[in-house]
């Protein structure tokens, strides 16, 4: 408890220590040194002097010989016990020490440094020039902290009893809110941190750093895999066969991409929306202070304002994603279009089986991959096989039709139906890779179904039983080479577009959001 008054500076501490004792084990003193290490405001007061053993004195404990302090010691002669029980009077005390220093000639030329009086006025001495050397100080923080109290004084504004008064000075604790709402999230605050990211830039970094940034680090073909959009592709086409890249399996899957957009966005505005109610918690002025209530009754009231923008801003955002998806705009110039698309895809299926085929080749025992002559010529001695097996069949030989009839049979088979990219067939089916030259088959007999055939009823047959559809029919495992290609195409156009989707969102979201929640600022 001692240690808790002295430490303090502007404390004096007086070192009480007994003259008969060992001055270098003196408790005071050593808790002085511990709260006063260089002595500047430790006193030290040497007692019991009357009561020293014969022969010696505390002559250099007064001269601070043993433990020197700044301000030097004091050697007093007290009351003893017998004299209190004798109703000794202090101004007889006092004049029995004096006497005793005087008859001392050990104290005589330590009149100064002796007595209770000279440790009086020692304490005055030291008082008056401790306040001389604090009172500028002091002064000077007094008067700071005056003009601090008069500036907060002056912000409550006068007492104001009529009503008239009461309704100028509300109207102008608002004026002074709505002011200081806006200089935050504008950045012209005057007591704007320094050290973190603060009012309207905590709302530009969740515009660009987190939804701007979130938004393109998303792959709209992360979460499709190749038997989705087969999947999705064979639905398109129904009973016929793929002959064009289908339309419609990309409308269906860009749509779903772009339907991922919504939560996002709608995250967002509900970010800025918290930030807005965060800004309006700072804003405290004075006079809000002044009226807890008003200021809390003024903070539902932003809270209110700020939802009744944020649901119309939600609602605008859905519309949003509701439009790009309504309408898939494909003639849009920034849109890669199905010519680009199979050209880029054709050439990766080209250098994915161009590398494979030079990987196999250079597999120890692997044969070199026949060149595109070879393959010609293997294809004649094919043709030229299968028309001397026809020559031997029993079927008449029909003449060759013109060369003009052929050419319009292969421009009409090769035309497909449905919906397309306005592209030419990428691949056709087994039937259609067929060289048209089926016009012997035109000549040849026909037969009635209901004519009998020799030899077929002569023995019993067993009937064919199909087996039944699954309940759940997939895509098929095996994909074909026509398969890579539409995958590929449709991937291409399905990142094109929705890359483009993705700018437009990213542009107008934070737009409508400050639109309608701005709108309150």
């Amino acid at each position: 408890m001692i240690l808790s008054y002295i430490k303090h500076e502007t404390c004096i501490i007086l070192a009480v220590s007994p003259a008969n004792a060992d001055l270098a084990n003196s408790d005071a003193l050593q808790m002085a040194l511990m709260a006063d290490p260089d002595g500047s405001r430790t006193i030290g007061v040497i007692t019991k002097l009357d009561i020293m053993d014969r022969g010696t004195d505390a002559r250099n404990f007064l001269l601070g010989n043993v433990i020197p302090l700044r301000l030097g010691y004091i050697g007093v002669v007290n009351r003893s016990q017998e004299d209190i029980i004798a109703n000794k009077s202090i101004r007889d005390a006092l004049a029995y020490e004096e006497s005793f220093f005087r008859s001392k000639p050990v104290y005589h030329n330590l009149a100064d440094r002796c007595g209770v009086p000279q440790l009086a006025i020692k304490l005055n001495t030291i008082l008056v020039q401790h306040i001389k050397s604090i009172l500028p100080d002091l002064k000077a923080r007094i008067s700071t902290q005056m003009i601090t109290l008069q500036k907060e004084l002056a912000g409550y504004g006068e007492i104001t009893d009529s009503k008239s008064g009461q309704g100028a000075l509300l109207l102008n604790i608002l004026t002074k809110y709505s002011h200081g709402f806006q200089s935050v999230v504008d950045g012209k605050y005057e007591e704007m941190s320094t050290t973190e990211l603060s009012g309207g830039a905590r709302i530009h970094y969740i515009f660009q750093a987190i939804f701007v940034r979130s938004l393109e680090e998303v792959d709209p073909n992360d979460d499709l895999t190749d038997d989705d959009i087969r999947t999705a592709i064979q639905n398109a086409t129904g009973p016929k066969n793929v002959l064009f890249v289908p339309e419609v399996p990309f409308e269906v899957l860009v749509r779903r991409q772009i339907a991922r957009l919504l939560e996002p966005s709608l995250q967002c505005a509900r970010f800025i929306y918290d930030e807005l109610v965060k800004i309006s918690h700072r804003c405290e002025t004075l006079e809000l202070l002044r009226f807890p209530h008003l200021r809390r009754r003024i903070e539902e009231v932003v809270a209110s304002f700020l939802r009744e923008g944020l649901s119309p801003a939600e609602t605008m955002i859905g519309h949003l994603i509701e439009m790009e998806m309504d309408y898939i705009n494909t003639s849009h110039p920034a849109f890669i279009g199905g010519s680009k698309a199979v050209e880029i895809a054709l050439n990766q299926q080209r250098g994915a089986k161009a590398s494979k085929d030079l990987h196999d080749w250079k597999e120890p025992g692997s044969e070199r991959p026949p060149s595109l002559p070879e393959k010609q010529a293997k294809a004649r001695a094919i043709l030229a096989r299968t028309n001397a097996a026809s020559l031997a069949s029993h079927e008449p030989v029909v003449p060759r039709p013109p060369v003009g009839s052929q050419e319009k049979v292969s421009t009409v088979g090769s035309v497909g139906s449905g919906s397309s990219w306005g592209i030419s067939s990428i691949f056709s089916s087994s039937e259609s890779r067929q060289p048209v030259n089926g016009s012997s088959k035109e000549h040849a007999p026909i037969r009635s179904y209901s004519e009998p055939t020799p030899g077929l009823l002569e023995s019993p047959l067993s009937s064919i039983q199909l087996r039944e559809p699954p309940a759940t029919l997939r895509a098929n495992d095996a994909q074909s080479e026509q398969e890579t290609v539409e995958i590929a195409v449709t991937r291409l156009l399905l990142k094109s577009y929705y890359d483009i989707v993705r700018k437009n969102i990213q542009d107008l979201v934070p737009k409508t959001i400050m639109h309608f929640l701005g709108e309150f600022v």
